[in-house]
């Protein structure tokens, strides 16, 4: 985990995650893209909570040839840009009767407590549904049923909470069923539904006649006004996101097109929506991190990161060839720093200036250096910072150094230097 700390001149921030802005119709705009550039992460599931965009996902393993996933991942972030990794809020070990398969799961809220449905490999076999609990959005989380909350061989629950206080969870692949959770959000009542995947509410796939319709997996409920909207992988194998709308959160259900073609490099996609500050945005996954270029058009933030708070070395907008792992001190920390990584913290707003820069390092090899510089990995030096070896990768230590030059907002980079060709040195806050 990474933050950093400024003094004031004068008394007084393998598959890959993408986000858009939806406009109107069924279009969007690209932000800065992929978000989380440290781990291999899918399936996004974000959610508004105490003024910040919390963002669940799955994790796949480095080098892994399936679906090996393990745990879940959260990130945070206030401003659409800058994103904090949380570490991992609940991993298989969650529940004692599952083995394999931590696969896209969803978080919503309920009378101050947070419910995590997620779909896992039962012990016994097959997959079924189940419920992690906690008192606090970044968890931990435990499994208050004891088992599943459903058993029915499927996968990608989504939550849903209406108006009248009546929750829905849908879920499916290729199927479609959905049930009316109870108040305590860990039972339903009544039975379970199947929804009739219909051409005209779902599309018409073409010559595939034991899927006739477009629906294939990652279902999520999204409501605007009076209208609910239900996104969608569609056309499977590759997958585009697709969307239909209706009058309820039972429907019927209209099918409506595409939001979003195939993207490369990734036959799964899985689609969410959220609404933060008067604007709505999508997520989505993909396959591959994109080099230079790529996106030329990026979402306005929000609101300046303010670095005289601390603020976490893994909150970042980009970063290239840094990872992050569980810090010895709590939460986690940026790892395996080579010369000439980076991180990227945009919109840093420094005031009418700073003077000074701290941050938390360890280091089992020599160390290096942390260059501070305004606008990009060369641009403008305001600071280096040296880090000394410290014994190990997890004895910390603090490095103060002197910064100047820096007044207004500014995109801050992280620029780190040494003369080894291993890993430098870990960076903390």
């Amino acid at each position: 985990m990474t933050a950093m700390r400024l003094s004031k001149a004068w008394p007084m921030a393998q598959m890959s995650l993408f986000i858009g802005v939806l406009l109107n119709g069924a279009g969007f705009v690209r932000a800065d893209n992929p978000i989380v550039q440290s781990i291999y992460t899918a399936d996004p599931a974000p959610v508004v909570h105490d003024g910040r965009v919390y963002l669940f996902t799955g994790h796949d393993e480095d080098g892994s040839t399936n679906y090996d996933m393990r745990d879940w991942r959260l990130f945070s972030s206030e401003d659409m840009v800058n994103w904090q990794h949380h570490g991992s809020p609940m991993d298989l070990t969650t529940f004692s009767w599952a083995d394999a398969s931590a696969w896209a799961g969803q978080l919503i809220a309920r009378n101050d407590q947070f419910y995590f449905y997620v779909p896992v490999h039962r012990a016994t076999g097959g997959m079924a549904i189940g419920v992690g609990v906690s008192d606090n959005i970044t968890g931990p989380f435990i499994d208050t049923i004891g088992g599943p909350l459903l058993e029915n061989g499927q996968i990608d629950p989504t939550v849903f909470i209406d108006d009248d206080g009546q929750a829905y969870m849908y879920w499916g692949n290729p199927g479609l069923w959905y049930v009316k959770l109870n108040e305590d959000m860990i039972s339903y009542s009544g039975s379970i539904t199947q929804v009739e995947l219909t051409t005209d509410g779902f599309g018409t796939r073409p010559d595939n006649p034991n899927r006739p319709t477009m629906f294939e997996e990652g279902p999520w409920i999204y409501k605007r006004g009076d209208l609910y909207y239900l996104l969608y992988a569609a056309n499977c194998c590759a997958e585009d996101i697709r969307y239909s709308t209706g009058p309820s959160a039972t429907g019927p259900w209209t099918y409506r097109g595409v939001i979003m073609p195939f993207e490369g490099s990734s036959f799964t996609n899985h689609p969410a929506v959220i609404d933060f500050e008067n604007t709505s945005y999508f997520f989505y996954h993909n396959g591959a991190l994109p080099g230079g270029g790529g996106f030329t058009r990026s979402v306005a933030q929000i609101g300046a990161l303010d670095p005289y708070t601390r603020q976490e070395a893994e909150t970042m907008a980009w970063s290239e060839g840094v990872e992050t792992e569980v810090c010895s001190e709590g939460g986690i920390d940026v790892s395996f720093i080579n010369d000439g990584d980076y991180i990227k913290v945009k919109g840093v707003a420094f005031g009418e200036g700073a003077t000074s820069f701290t941050a938390r390092v360890a280091s089992a090899a020599s160390g290096g250096s942390i260059e501070l510089r305004l606008g990009s990995k060369t641009g403008t030096l305001i600071g280096t910072c040296i880090v000394s070896g410290t014994g190990d990768w997890q004895t910390w230590t603090s490095v103060t150094c002197p910064v100047s030059g820096a007044t207004g907002t500014h995109d801050l980079f992280f620029y780190f230097t040494g003369s080894s060709t291993e890993d430098l040195f870990n960076f903390n806050w």
